[in-house]
């Protein structure tokens, strides 16, 4: 006996108020329903519904078992439905937040391939150097470069990035190498409106100390600062993603590595998983992958 065929049939008797109703519903026979029946009552040792030639009335067994195949059927039609909506092209909108640098070198050449792929989706794409409150902001995936502080979100870890001190060749030929953080004093740096105009923050031994900075250059951008490092003008300090295809060539050198400190996490950010339309899970999917593939450092 197909015991999840039988469950069918006996809710669709009580649905449906006869056995040949429930046939005709499951394009079925008459003589197959009541054999489906009597083989199921007979695997529970017990008799789901009093039958009689007008009516049929569920036993106190019936209305517990009735229960019981609604919530298995509802949860198999649930899943199925899940399941097909993810073979579905997906389509509709996903809202997008990351940090402005970031988004502008590693997010939007992603999601534009992903829009090539997936053409029936748009997406809007907002780029900030704040923490986004996604739930408040009706915002659908977050690109974060931080440590996950909101419990209602998952987080999936892409990669990690350090801040670094980088010179180009022509600025250490002129302006000499450093060895320790210290001998930044009195060079010439290239100073950013994050926190760090003054002082430039490094770790030894395990603790933290700061180092005072100056120079003749500062910019409230960091591709701006990054560009002008590359040209030589002095001595800079970035997130490793910014200067990775720099450090790469041989435009940019990088010092003081043992001296950076603790790596910072990059996370792609969503809501429960159980709550995504199938067009944020692509994306997600998509970006994961993508993101996991760009030089971080």
């Amino acid at each position: 006996m197909n015991k999840f065929r039988a469950m069918q049939t006996f809710v669709a008797i009580v649905d449906h108020g006869s056995l040949s109703a429930a046939a005709r519903a499951l394009d079925s026979s008459l003589p197959a329903v009541v054999r489906t029946l009597a083989a199921l009552e007979t695997s529970l040792g017990v008799r789901l519904l009093n039958r009689t030639t007008r009516h049929n009335a569920l036993t106190e067994e019936g209305r517990s078992y009735l229960e019981t195949c609604r919530q298995i059927l509802g949860d198999v039609q649930e899943a199925e439905a899940q399941l097909a909506a993810r073979h579905e092209a997906p389509s509709g909108t996903v809202v997008v937040t990351a940090p402005v640098l970031f988004g502008h070198l590693h997010v939007a050449p992603a999601m534009q391939r992903f829009l090539r792929a997936y053409p029936a989706v748009t997406c809007r794409l907002l780029l900030n150097d704040r923490v986004v409150n996604l739930w408040e902001e009706g915002i659908d995936v977050g690109i974060r470069i931080s440590p996950l502080d909101d419990s209602t979100l998952v987080a999936q870890r892409v990669g990690a990035i350090h801040h670094v001190v980088v010179a180009s060749p022509a600025c250490l030929a002129e302006q000499g190498a450093v060895t320790h953080p210290r001998d930044l004093v009195g060079r010439n740096c290239i100073r950013t409106y994050d926190g760090a105009l003054t002082h430039w923050r490094f770790w030894e031994n395990g603790r933290e100390f700061v180092v005072p900075v100056s120079g003749n250059l500062e910019v409230n951008h960091g591709l701006t600062a990054l560009e002008a490092c590359i040209g030589g003008l002095g001595y800079g300090r970035f997130l490793s993603y910014q200067a990775a295809a720099a450090l790469l060539d041989g435009r940019l050198v990088r010092l003081l590595p043992e001296y950076e400190g603790p790596a910072r996490p990059v996370n792609i950010v969503y809501p429960h998983a159980r709550l995504m339309p199938s067009r944020t899970r692509a994306f997600v999917a998509w970006m994961a992958r993508e993101l996991r593939d760009i030089p971080m450092m």
